[in-house]
Protein backbone atom coordinates (compact mmCIF):
# COMPACT_ATOMS: atom_id res chain seq x y z
CA UNK A 1 0.00 0.00 0.00
CA UNK A 2 1.30 3.29 -0.83
CA UNK A 3 1.87 5.97 1.72
CA UNK A 4 0.85 9.62 1.81
CA UNK A 5 1.93 12.39 3.59
CA UNK A 6 -0.55 14.90 4.01
CA UNK A 7 0.46 18.97 5.31
CA UNK A 8 -2.63 21.07 6.11
CA UNK A 9 -3.54 22.82 8.59
CA UNK A 10 -7.17 23.34 8.38
CA UNK A 11 -8.82 20.40 10.40
CA UNK A 12 -11.87 19.82 8.40
CA UNK A 13 -9.79 20.13 4.91
CA UNK A 14 -7.23 17.39 6.35
CA UNK A 15 -9.61 14.74 7.95
CA UNK A 16 -11.96 15.40 5.14
CA UNK A 17 -8.55 14.46 2.28
CA UNK A 18 -7.50 12.26 4.40
CA UNK A 19 -10.69 10.36 4.27
CA UNK A 20 -10.78 10.54 0.68
CA UNK A 21 -7.12 9.28 0.07
CA UNK A 22 -7.99 5.90 2.68
CA UNK A 23 -11.16 5.04 0.98
CA UNK A 24 -8.57 5.18 -2.66
CA UNK A 25 -6.38 2.68 -0.67
CA UNK A 26 -3.52 4.85 0.36
CA UNK A 27 -2.07 5.20 4.02
CA UNK A 28 -2.27 8.22 5.39
CA UNK A 29 -0.03 10.47 7.84
CA UNK A 30 -1.87 14.13 8.61
CA UNK A 31 0.53 16.74 10.07
CA UNK A 32 -1.33 20.28 10.25
CA UNK A 33 1.60 22.35 9.87
CA UNK A 34 5.16 22.11 7.71
CA UNK A 35 7.31 22.06 11.08
CA UNK A 36 5.70 18.86 11.91
CA UNK A 37 5.03 17.82 8.33
CA UNK A 38 8.96 17.62 7.73
CA UNK A 39 9.58 15.74 11.25
CA UNK A 40 7.12 13.21 9.67
CA UNK A 41 8.29 13.05 6.23
CA UNK A 42 11.93 12.27 7.77
CA UNK A 43 10.30 9.37 10.22
CA UNK A 44 8.42 7.67 7.48
CA UNK A 45 9.78 8.60 4.50
CA UNK A 46 6.13 8.57 2.38
CA UNK A 47 5.55 7.70 -1.48
CA UNK A 48 4.41 11.33 -1.74
CA UNK A 49 4.05 14.33 0.33
CA UNK A 50 0.68 16.55 -0.47
CA UNK A 51 1.29 19.71 1.07
CA UNK A 52 -0.65 23.63 1.59
CA UNK A 53 0.90 26.39 1.19
CA UNK A 54 -0.12 29.09 3.71
CA UNK A 55 0.28 27.32 7.49
CA UNK A 56 1.50 28.44 10.90
CA UNK A 57 5.36 27.78 12.36
CA UNK A 58 6.70 26.95 8.86
CA UNK A 59 4.77 27.38 5.44
CA UNK A 60 4.72 24.62 2.33
CA UNK A 61 7.20 26.64 0.75
CA UNK A 62 10.12 26.05 3.97
CA UNK A 63 8.88 22.52 4.15
CA UNK A 64 9.53 21.80 0.65
CA UNK A 65 12.71 23.48 0.89
CA UNK A 66 13.88 21.65 4.19
CA UNK A 67 12.73 18.60 2.95
CA UNK A 68 14.86 19.01 -0.19
CA UNK A 69 18.10 19.28 1.33
CA UNK A 70 17.91 16.03 3.03
CA UNK A 71 19.36 13.16 1.57
CA UNK A 72 16.67 10.69 2.59
CA UNK A 73 13.71 12.69 1.37
CA UNK A 74 15.16 14.70 -1.93
CA UNK A 75 13.69 12.28 -4.56
CA UNK A 76 9.68 12.45 -2.56
CA UNK A 77 7.53 13.44 -5.30
CA UNK A 78 5.86 16.99 -3.74
CA UNK A 79 2.69 18.41 -4.44
CA UNK A 80 1.18 21.68 -3.54
CA UNK A 81 -2.83 21.90 -2.33
CA UNK A 82 -3.69 25.55 -2.13
CA UNK A 83 -6.22 28.24 -3.13
CA UNK A 84 -2.97 30.72 -4.18
CA UNK A 85 -3.87 30.18 -7.40
CA UNK A 86 -1.58 33.25 -9.29
CA UNK A 87 1.04 32.22 -11.25
CA UNK A 88 3.87 34.16 -9.22
CA UNK A 89 2.75 31.70 -6.58
CA UNK A 90 2.60 28.20 -8.50
CA UNK A 91 5.90 30.01 -10.73
CA UNK A 92 7.77 30.46 -7.11
CA UNK A 93 6.36 26.47 -5.81
CA UNK A 94 7.97 24.74 -8.96
CA UNK A 95 11.02 26.97 -8.51
CA UNK A 96 11.78 25.61 -5.42
CA UNK A 97 11.38 21.87 -7.13
CA UNK A 98 7.59 21.04 -6.33
CA UNK A 99 6.41 18.23 -8.66
CA UNK A 100 3.44 19.42 -9.35
CA UNK A 101 0.32 21.76 -7.66
CA UNK A 102 -3.11 21.80 -7.12
CA UNK A 103 -5.69 24.83 -6.48
CA UNK A 104 -8.64 24.34 -3.89
CA UNK A 105 -11.16 24.09 -4.33
CA UNK A 106 -10.07 20.53 -6.42
CA UNK A 107 -12.30 17.40 -6.92
CA UNK A 108 -11.69 13.88 -5.85
CA UNK A 109 -10.49 13.13 -9.80
CA UNK A 110 -8.11 16.10 -9.40
CA UNK A 111 -6.27 14.60 -6.21
CA UNK A 112 -6.15 11.53 -7.14
CA UNK A 113 -5.27 11.79 -10.77
CA UNK A 114 -1.94 13.90 -9.70
CA UNK A 115 -0.89 11.79 -6.87
CA UNK A 116 -1.34 8.72 -9.38
CA UNK A 117 0.65 10.39 -12.23
CA UNK A 118 3.28 11.20 -9.61
CA UNK A 119 3.76 7.88 -8.37
CA UNK A 120 3.51 6.47 -11.78
CA UNK A 121 6.13 8.42 -12.83
CA UNK A 122 8.49 7.00 -9.95
CA UNK A 123 7.68 3.15 -10.62
CA UNK A 124 8.77 3.99 -14.43
CA UNK A 125 11.91 5.41 -13.45
CA UNK A 126 12.56 2.75 -11.30
CA UNK A 127 11.74 -0.28 -13.57
CA UNK A 128 13.48 1.58 -16.62
CA UNK A 129 16.33 3.04 -14.86
CA UNK A 130 17.18 1.44 -11.86
CA UNK A 131 16.59 2.42 -8.09
CA UNK A 132 19.02 3.21 -4.92
CA UNK A 133 17.02 2.06 -1.88
CA UNK A 134 18.92 3.98 0.41
CA UNK A 135 19.14 7.49 -1.60
CA UNK A 136 15.82 7.25 -3.21
CA UNK A 137 17.84 8.52 -6.31
CA UNK A 138 17.53 7.33 -10.03
CA UNK A 139 20.21 5.45 -11.19
CA UNK A 140 20.36 5.27 -14.75
CA UNK A 141 22.63 2.75 -17.05
CA UNK A 142 25.63 3.59 -18.16
CA UNK A 143 25.27 5.55 -21.68
CA UNK A 144 21.47 4.38 -21.68
CA UNK A 145 21.07 8.05 -22.76
CA UNK A 146 23.80 8.40 -25.55
CA UNK A 147 22.42 11.84 -27.73
CA UNK A 148 20.43 14.83 -27.28
CA UNK A 149 17.70 13.83 -28.98
CA UNK A 150 17.43 10.72 -26.47
CA UNK A 151 17.67 13.32 -23.65
CA UNK A 152 14.99 15.66 -25.02
CA UNK A 153 12.74 12.77 -24.93
CA UNK A 154 13.24 11.74 -21.73
CA UNK A 155 12.13 15.12 -20.60
CA UNK A 156 9.22 14.81 -22.94
CA UNK A 157 8.37 11.46 -21.24
CA UNK A 158 9.06 12.09 -17.70
CA UNK A 159 9.41 15.63 -16.89
CA UNK A 160 6.66 17.80 -15.26
CA UNK A 161 4.75 19.33 -17.81
CA UNK A 162 4.18 23.22 -17.18
CA UNK A 163 2.01 26.00 -19.19
CA UNK A 164 2.33 29.63 -18.93
CA UNK A 165 0.18 32.06 -21.35
CA UNK A 166 2.21 34.86 -23.78
CA UNK A 167 4.06 37.48 -21.26
CA UNK A 168 3.79 34.96 -18.09
CA UNK A 169 7.35 35.14 -16.92
CA UNK A 170 8.57 31.76 -16.25
CA UNK A 171 11.76 32.76 -13.93
CA UNK A 172 13.39 35.86 -12.86
CA UNK A 173 16.81 36.94 -12.45
CA UNK A 174 17.73 36.13 -9.16
CA UNK A 175 15.61 32.97 -8.84
CA UNK A 176 17.50 29.57 -7.95
CA UNK A 177 17.31 28.02 -11.02
CA UNK A 178 15.99 24.17 -9.88
CA UNK A 179 14.41 23.16 -13.02
CA UNK A 180 16.00 22.73 -16.55
CA UNK A 181 13.40 23.18 -19.35
CA UNK A 182 12.93 21.76 -22.85
CA UNK A 183 9.96 23.41 -24.92
CA UNK A 184 7.15 21.76 -26.42
CA UNK A 185 5.03 24.63 -28.17
CA UNK A 186 6.05 28.23 -28.09
CA UNK A 187 8.66 30.89 -27.74
CA UNK A 188 10.57 32.12 -24.92
CA UNK A 189 12.53 35.12 -24.86
CA UNK A 190 15.42 36.20 -21.94
CA UNK A 191 16.44 39.17 -21.03
CA UNK A 192 18.54 41.39 -18.57
CA UNK A 193 17.72 44.67 -17.42
CA UNK A 194 21.18 47.32 -17.89
CA UNK A 195 21.78 50.18 -15.31
CA UNK A 196 19.41 52.78 -17.59
CA UNK A 197 16.44 50.47 -17.52
CA UNK A 198 16.52 49.17 -21.30
CA UNK A 199 15.61 45.27 -21.70
CA UNK A 200 18.64 43.16 -23.32
CA UNK A 201 17.40 40.23 -24.67
CA UNK A 202 20.14 37.62 -25.05
CA UNK A 203 18.74 34.68 -25.94
CA UNK A 204 15.37 33.62 -28.18
CA UNK A 205 14.01 29.68 -27.42
CA UNK A 206 11.55 27.66 -29.91
CA UNK A 207 9.89 24.26 -30.15
CA UNK A 208 12.55 21.70 -29.16
CA UNK A 209 15.04 24.05 -27.32
CA UNK A 210 16.66 23.19 -24.01
CA UNK A 211 16.99 26.36 -21.68
CA UNK A 212 17.48 27.30 -18.05
CA UNK A 213 20.79 25.93 -17.95
CA UNK A 214 22.61 28.71 -15.46
CA UNK A 215 24.14 25.44 -14.34
CA UNK A 216 23.97 21.49 -15.32
CA UNK A 217 24.94 20.80 -11.62
CA UNK A 218 24.00 23.46 -9.26
CA UNK A 219 20.84 25.65 -8.30
CA UNK A 220 22.61 28.94 -8.35
CA UNK A 221 20.77 32.22 -9.33
CA UNK A 222 19.11 32.59 -13.17
CA UNK A 223 21.67 35.37 -13.95
CA UNK A 224 18.75 36.81 -16.39
CA UNK A 225 14.86 36.47 -17.03
CA UNK A 226 12.93 34.26 -18.65
CA UNK A 227 9.22 35.09 -20.75
CA UNK A 228 6.84 33.29 -22.69
CA UNK A 229 6.43 35.33 -25.58
CA UNK A 230 3.13 33.03 -27.08
CA UNK A 231 1.43 30.65 -25.23
CA UNK A 232 3.83 27.82 -24.13
CA UNK A 233 4.04 24.68 -22.79
CA UNK A 234 7.46 23.09 -21.11
CA UNK A 235 8.62 20.01 -19.73
CA UNK A 236 11.18 20.35 -16.45
CA UNK A 237 13.61 17.89 -15.33
CA UNK A 238 14.70 19.12 -11.63
CA UNK A 239 18.68 19.81 -11.46
CA UNK A 240 19.09 16.73 -9.03
CA UNK A 241 17.54 14.52 -11.55
CA UNK A 242 19.42 16.30 -14.84
CA UNK A 243 22.77 16.20 -12.58
CA UNK A 244 22.07 12.28 -12.08
CA UNK A 245 21.74 11.56 -15.41
CA UNK A 246 24.92 12.85 -16.69
CA UNK A 247 26.77 10.94 -14.06
CA UNK A 248 25.83 8.05 -15.66
CA UNK A 249 25.29 8.99 -19.52
CA UNK A 250 28.94 10.35 -20.61
CA UNK A 251 28.32 10.49 -24.05
CA UNK A 252 25.52 12.72 -23.54
CA UNK A 253 27.60 15.08 -21.94
CA UNK A 254 30.06 15.55 -24.85
CA UNK A 255 26.56 16.49 -27.09
CA UNK A 256 25.99 19.21 -24.19
CA UNK A 257 29.27 20.77 -24.31
CA UNK A 258 28.83 20.90 -28.30
CA UNK A 259 25.09 22.85 -27.41
CA UNK A 260 26.98 25.56 -24.95
CA UNK A 261 29.67 26.00 -27.73
CA UNK A 262 27.04 27.09 -30.16
CA UNK A 263 25.47 29.16 -27.62
CA UNK A 264 28.42 30.79 -27.13
CA UNK A 265 28.81 31.40 -30.89
CA UNK A 266 25.52 32.68 -31.50
CA UNK A 267 26.42 35.21 -28.64
CA UNK A 268 29.39 36.10 -30.13
CA UNK A 269 28.11 37.02 -33.74
CA UNK A 270 25.34 39.38 -32.03
CA UNK A 271 28.11 40.96 -30.43
CA UNK A 272 29.90 41.21 -33.51
CA UNK A 273 27.08 42.62 -35.43
CA UNK A 274 26.25 45.01 -32.83
CA UNK A 275 29.37 46.14 -32.55
CA UNK A 276 30.14 46.48 -36.45
CA UNK A 277 26.87 45.85 -37.66
CA UNK A 278 25.00 48.79 -39.89
CA UNK A 279 21.58 50.00 -39.16
CA UNK A 280 20.31 47.72 -41.80
CA UNK A 281 22.36 44.79 -41.33
CA UNK A 282 21.45 44.42 -38.14
CA UNK A 283 17.35 44.88 -38.46
CA UNK A 284 17.27 42.37 -41.29
CA UNK A 285 19.33 40.01 -39.54
CA UNK A 286 17.17 40.44 -36.49
CA UNK A 287 13.76 39.63 -38.36
CA UNK A 288 15.10 36.84 -39.89
CA UNK A 289 16.28 35.16 -36.51
CA UNK A 290 12.92 35.71 -34.91
CA UNK A 291 11.33 34.28 -38.25
CA UNK A 292 13.55 31.06 -37.60
CA UNK A 293 12.63 30.91 -33.93
CA UNK A 294 9.20 31.39 -34.14
CA UNK A 295 7.79 30.49 -37.01
CA UNK A 296 8.29 27.06 -39.48
CA UNK A 297 9.04 29.51 -42.69
CA UNK A 298 10.53 32.77 -42.96
CA UNK A 299 7.67 34.24 -44.70
CA UNK A 300 4.96 33.41 -41.60
CA UNK A 301 3.66 36.70 -39.87
CA UNK A 302 6.26 37.31 -37.08
CA UNK A 303 4.03 38.37 -33.61
CA UNK A 304 6.50 40.05 -31.86
CA UNK A 305 6.61 43.51 -30.59
CA UNK A 306 9.31 46.55 -32.03
CA UNK A 307 10.81 46.56 -28.49
CA UNK A 308 11.94 43.13 -29.08
CA UNK A 309 13.08 43.64 -32.31
CA UNK A 310 15.18 46.61 -31.47
CA UNK A 311 17.03 44.92 -28.25
CA UNK A 312 17.95 41.79 -30.08
CA UNK A 313 19.13 44.08 -32.54
CA UNK A 314 21.33 46.62 -30.20
CA UNK A 315 19.40 49.44 -31.17
CA UNK A 316 17.07 52.15 -30.38
CA UNK A 317 13.55 51.32 -31.07
CA UNK A 318 13.43 54.34 -32.94
CA UNK A 319 16.01 53.51 -35.03
CA UNK A 320 14.57 50.23 -35.90
CA UNK A 321 10.95 51.83 -36.97
CA UNK A 322 13.51 53.35 -39.31
CA UNK A 323 14.67 50.61 -40.84
CA UNK A 324 11.38 48.91 -40.99
CA UNK A 325 9.90 52.10 -42.85
CA UNK A 326 12.81 52.01 -45.28
CA UNK A 327 12.07 48.11 -45.92
CA UNK A 328 8.61 48.52 -46.52
CA UNK A 329 8.94 50.87 -49.15
CA UNK A 330 11.30 48.81 -50.78
CA UNK A 331 8.58 45.91 -50.51
CA UNK A 332 10.71 43.52 -49.09
CA UNK A 333 8.36 43.38 -45.40
CA UNK A 334 4.69 44.37 -44.91
CA UNK A 335 3.40 45.54 -41.79
CA UNK A 336 -0.02 44.19 -40.50
CA UNK A 337 -1.04 45.75 -37.18
CA UNK A 338 2.04 45.35 -34.66
CA UNK A 339 3.31 41.72 -36.60
CA UNK A 340 5.56 41.49 -39.55
CA UNK A 341 5.68 39.63 -42.97
CA UNK A 342 8.46 39.01 -45.15
CA UNK A 343 7.31 39.86 -48.65
CA UNK A 344 10.85 39.28 -50.35
CA UNK A 345 12.87 36.96 -48.36
CA UNK A 346 15.74 36.63 -50.57
CA UNK A 347 16.43 40.65 -50.49
CA UNK A 348 16.38 40.68 -47.05
CA UNK A 349 18.97 37.91 -46.84
CA UNK A 350 20.65 40.13 -48.90
CA UNK A 351 21.41 43.18 -46.46
CA UNK A 352 22.59 40.56 -43.93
Amino acid sequence: MKTVLLIEDDAVLRENTAELLELSNYKVFTASNGKIGVQMAKKHLPDIIVCDIMMPELDGYGALERLSKLKTTQFIPFIFLSAKTERQDIRKGMNLGADDYITKPFTEDDLISAIESRLAKVSILKELKGFDAYSNSISVEEDEIKTLNDLKNFFADYGIELEFNKDDVIYREGDHSNYIYLIDTGTVKSFRIDEQGKELVTALYKEDDLFGYTSFTNTIPHKETAVAIADTTLHGISILEFNDLLSKNHKVVLELIGLLTEDLSTIKEQLLEMAYGTVNKKTASTILKFAEKINRRPDDLIKISRSDLASVAGIAPETLIRALTEFKKLGIIKAEGRNIKVIDLEKLKSIT
